[in-house]
């Protein structure tokens, strides 16, 4: 379908177009300009530079290629208005999309389009930024990386498949405990200047070493490993240095011939490199709304592309099934509200429903057994709901809301 068209339907399916919040402070007179390298993450750059990472002037990518057969996803064809409450308030899709910094959202039910929205001036071709979203992505590699036998056990420490980790505590770490982040390693993720995080994301991109600089430095203990939930980024890139070793491949080339292609991909994506040529497993994973969408459709059907597993099964219930964490890992122990799984954020439904998420508002929601699928791209002011709680309460609410307008559960555990 063409953009032009594309857009015109996206306006029928979320309503009369309204003003993008903020839009003023996030550069809209200048065009939603690109950022630089240094600056890309900071307003007025955010829009821009978070739908166009790869034409920022110093960063530097590796391809991710289309599938040559890409998946349909026709319109659902007498789509539902979409009604969530919050605060006691009811609302509609195009209230959300007034009030929350929205640059795309996608709404699927059983593979067909029930709503598509680009905000900012933004295009069905814009490659967003996945943020933490990226993790979920690795996980998925390293499930079928196991499959094939190329991780031989996910209780294997990480050292066996990354030498560059010996004498690093992280090496000893069984994959397993990097899965669920859980290697009791003390590591400090607060979104604040100075913490590990910052070290880390500093050390990625500028750092000759790349982030081994920083992984070598934690080795302090708050648990032992495999029984507390402690959310740490560091663990996620450990996990890529695992596949890069194990398979002998960049994570752009898994990616490409173990998702992106078979499962039908509309664009090209990417992944940022880091100053050492590794990939930024954690969080620079860059793909556009449909494909994200396409991805959780590929998780809806439990990794089947048609009649082909893409990803294997039961990696992928272990990765997401409540029912199968440790207690630990479960909703009101792992946090207050959400459980974790193999990198994935588990909610607390009847029916199994799961997220990626990544911080400033990057969503996919899942919900199997109802084939209900939301992907949102966003661009909030602070970066988790330790800063401001309010935005992403608001698109859980969504959320709740999209299962009740399309037939999902919301039924508690």
């Amino acid at each position: 379908m063409r953009a032009s068209t594309l857009l015109a339907w996206a306006v029928l399916l979320c309503g009369p177009a309204q003003a993008d919040p903020d839009a003023t402070a996030l550069g809209q007179a200048q065009g939603y300009p690109l950022g630089t390298a240094t600056t890309f993450y900071r307003e007025p750059y955010r829009v821009g530079s978070w739908s166009a990472l790869d034409r920022v002037p110093g960063v530097v990518v590796r391809r991710v290629a289309a599938s040559a057969a890409p998946l349909s996803l026709p319109p659902f064809a007498h789509p539902p208005p979409i009604r969530y409450r919050f605060r006691n308030i009811e609302y509609g899709l195009a209230d959300y999309l007034a009030r929350q910094r929205t640059t795309g959202l996608l709404v699927l039910k059983d593979g067909q389009v029930v709503a598509e929205h680009y905000g900012y001036g933004r295009t069905p071709e814009a490659r967003f930024l996945s943020m933490s979203m990226a993790k979920s992505v690795t996980s998925l590699l390293v499930g079928i990386a196991h499959q094939q036998g190329l991780i031989a056990s996910l209780d294997d420490p990480a050292v066996r498949y990354a030498p560059a980790l010996a004498g690093i505590a992280y090496g000893d770490v069984p994959i397993r405990h990097l899965l669920r982040m859980s290697s009791g390693l003390t590591f400090t993720e607060r979104y604040e200047p100075g913490d590990d995080r910052a070290r880390l994301s500093a050390a990625f991109a500028t750092a000759p070493g790349g982030t081994l600089e920083v992984l070598r430095t934690i080795t302090d203990r708050h648990s032992p490993p495999g029984t507390v939930f402690r959310y740490a980024g560091a663990e996620t890139d450990v996990l890529g240095r695992v596949l890069a070793g194990a398979t002998g491949r960049t994570l752009a080339q898994l990616t490409t011939e173990w998702l992106w292609q078979p499962m039908g991909a509309e664009h090209e994506a990417f992944w940022r490199l880091g100053r050492d040529g590794q990939e930024g497993a954690q969080g620079s994973f860059n793909a556009s709304l449909r494909d994200w969408g396409r991805l959780g459709l590929l998780l809806a059907r439990d990794g089947k592309a048609g009649d082909r597993e893409i990803v294997p099964r039961g990696y992928l219930l272990e990765a997401t099934d409540i029912s199968r964490q440790p207690p630990a890992f479960r909703p009101g122990r792992a946090t207050p509200g959400l459980g974790y799984g193999y990198q994935f954020w588990l909610l607390p439904y009847r029916e199994r429903t799961f997220a990626l998420q990544g911080i400033h508002g990057q969503a996919v929601y899942v919900q199997p057994a109802t084939g209900i699928v939301m992907v949102v791209t966003s661009v909030w002011r602070q970066a988790s709901g330790y800063q401001d709680p309010l935005p992403g309460q608001e698109r859980h609410a969504l959320w709740r809301g999209v299962l009740q307008s399309l037939g999902g559960s919301v039924d508690g555990s």
